[in-house]
């Protein structure tokens, strides 16, 4: 009976072994505490969108995940309302505080961070400043770190493309490239964030073809990803195209890939009723991926 024991925890342990770790990885743009287009006005302001998003992301039991937009007070926010997590990355205009963060998100219980950096995308990669005919600063924020239950190491980068310039776009597609072959050389890499394009731009392709990274939503067996997206806090149009991506080296094997369209109930004082609204301008995409 022993013996028989033994085997089958033998055979437990080499399926664990055999099938792998899992993990989820996601893409966030926030949209940022904006003052100037009226989003507290129209009911899109970051007060009434943080809890939302915040338990958006824990209800979804994202374990690391890039963020795109977010300013140093709603990342302080964030981390408040979702205990567990941390994170790193500067303000694209300063190097320290100031302006839009290309934040990663961690579960520290998860994953321990074992090193960390910054570069604009620019010719100029240590200071901020805007590269080529991008208009504002741009920033890629990276770490690397080890799955704490399996010591697996792996990087991540995660980035903001300037949503105007097309040489811009283009060369920071093969800065991406470059420097994840630079610092994670041949290690596991994951390159998530808002690339203002969607998947028919060359910029897109410099990164998909590239043979060292590919596109989750192509990778995986099973997707739910009938809506585009950036919305735009609209709820009557349909978003087309998948401008915020997630490419993965070849060492992890994704398992189901998401577009999350969630929404919410929110109360319009002024109109003395409940309205349906969207937690940001941008859907997250979420994807299991597994390593072995």
């Amino acid at each position: 009976m022993k013996k028989l024991i033994l085997i089958v925890l033998f055979a437990v342990v080499s399926c664990t072994v055999v099938f792998g770790q899992q993990f989820t990885v996601a893409t966030y743009n926030l949209r940022n505490d904006n003052t100037t287009n009226d989003d507290s006005v129209r009911g899109n302001g970051w007060k009434q969108r943080l809890p939302v998003i915040a338990k958006l992301i824990q209800f979804h039991d994202f374990d690391i995940f890039g963020t795109q937009e977010g300013l140093y007070h709603q990342l302080q926010n964030l981390t408040a309302a979702m205990p567990g997590y941390a994170y790193t990355g500067i303000g694209r205009d300063d190097g320290k505080t100031e302006g839009e963060f290309s934040a990663i998100f961690y579960k520290t219980n998860k994953f321990k961070l074992l090193n960390h950096g910054d570069f604009w995308l620019s010719t100029i990669t240590d200071k901020p400043n805007k590269g080529w005919d991008a208009v504002l600063p741009r920033i890629c924020s990276w770490g690397a770190f080890e799955e704490i239950k399996t010591g697996y190491k792996f990087f991540y980068f995660n980035l903001h493309m300037d949503h105007i310039g097309v040489v811009a776009r283009r060369e920071s597609a093969k800065l991406a490239l470059a420097k994840a072959k630079e610092l994670a050389g041949t290690a596991p890499v994951i390159l998530s964030g808002d690339f203002n394009v969607d998947e028919t731009s060359d910029s897109y392709a410099v990164i998909n073809t590239s043979g060292v990274l590919k596109d989750a939503f192509e990778l995986s067996p099973l997707t739910d990803a009938a809506s585009g997206t950036f919305n735009n806090f609209q709820l009557t149009e349909m978003p087309i195209g998948r401008i915020d991506h997630i490419f993965l080296s070849n060492d992890f094997t994704v398992k189901r890939y998401g577009i999350l369209t969630d929404t919410y109930w929110s109360l319009n004082r002024k109109k003395k009723k409940y309205e349906i609204k969207l937690p940001s301008d941008h859907y997250p995409v979420m994807i299991v991926v597994e390593h072995k």
